[in-house]
């Protein structure tokens, strides 16, 4: 399952997600793993989260985004959630590449049996209709 918290800066968006990131730790029975831009998320949710500095990788495009992703479902099975913040700044603000990226994400999600959640500062006009079925409304 994809899931998509969307909205402008400032909207609350990291917050809701460090309470999504948090009630998957008290509710999921595999691991929980949180990517962002530097360490903003460090204090703020359970320490049981593995946390990525995604900076530390290199990625600067969709397709190297959805490499990494796949590469880590490939190396922990055990993986039931995976939260990313700030998605635009991870890969561009190339909102088709995004949309392919969720496509080929989805895949992964049904067969790895994964929940991704990302969050993108953006309205939801800009965003391929494709991907509007993941938007969450808060």
């Amino acid at each position: 399952m994809i899931k998509l918290i969307i909205g402008l800066k400032g909207s609350g968006k990291t917050k809701f997600l460090m309470d999504s990131i948090n009630d998957a730790v008290k509710n999921s029975s595999g691991c929980v793993v949180a990517i962002e831009r530097g360490q903003n998320l460090r204090y703020d949710v359970d320490h049981s989260v593995r946390l990525i500095d995604i900076d530390e990788y290199d990625i600067s495009d969709f397709n190297a985004f959805y490499g990494f992703l796949a590469g880590l479902a490939a190396g922990n099975y055990d993986i039931s959630d995976i939260f990313v913040d700030a998605t635009f700044k991870i890969g561009g603000r190339d909102y088709d590449a995004f949309a392919k990226m969720t496509d080929k994400l989805k895949r992964l999600c049904e067969d790895y049996n994964i929940c991704m959640t990302f969050t993108a500062s953006c309205e939801k006009e800009d965003l391929p209709e494709r991907v509007h079925k993941f938007i969450v409304e808060r």
